[in-house]
């Protein structure tokens, strides 16, 4: 997708309004880190976003190990499986099988299937549930199980292995994918 000429300025010039990790990513990492595990992005933004949102969004706390923009790759980026595969590269990881993509909407799950990775969705915080933080914390109880059930099925649709709220839930799915890692299993 290109973005007009003008909405290209007011997104870098915007995004580090935005760059604030969702709670729970800073401390999930670090876990995932303290277990040996690498961390890549791969991002619907252009390359020229990524520029001011990484280092503003490091400053906060979150810095993937690698990142890919959305141009980078002259095959494209998701659904293929381009931009996750990169990121194995770069971090020199030798089994794709052993690699859990995270994404909040279905291109993402899609492109780590295309990649032959474990895909986790995220039903609530992301593009499928919908919702700002602010917009979250003012819905009813039976909004929020309604959103998460649709965005839930969105994902499952899409061939996620595992749906989970949040990226604070990740590191009871790592030990899950482990264990069956440990039994052969493949994804």
């Amino acid at each position: 997708m290109r973005s007009t000429p003008r909405f290209m300025p007011l997104q870098i010039a915007k995004v580090v309004d935005f760059s604030a990790p969702i709670a729970g990513v800073v401390d999930t990492i670090a876990a995932l880190r303290a277990e040996g595990l690498k961390i890549g992005s791969c991002s619907g933004y252009p390359r020229p976003v990524m520029e001011k949102l990484v280092p503003a969004a490091a400053a906060q706390g979150y810095a993937p190990d690698h990142w890919v923009a959305t141009d980078d790759l002259a095959v494209g980026g998701r659904p293929g499986p381009w931009m996750a595969l990169q990121n194995v590269i770069t971090l020199g990881i030798d089994d794709v099988s052993h690699c859990v993509k995270v994404d909040d909407a279905a291109p993402g799950i899609s492109e780590g299937l295309h990649a032959g990775m474990w895909s986790v969705g995220l039903a609530v915080s992301g593009n499928e549930f919908g919702a700002t933080w602010e917009e979250y914390q003012a819905m009813s109880k039976a909004e929020i199980a309604t959103r998460r059930e649709r965005a839930a099925g969105k994902l499952y649709a899409a061939g996620a292995h595992y749906v989970v709220a949040t990226l604070a839930d990740l590191p009871e799915v790592i030990a899950d994918i482990n264990a069956r890692l440990a039994k052969g299993e493949r994804p």
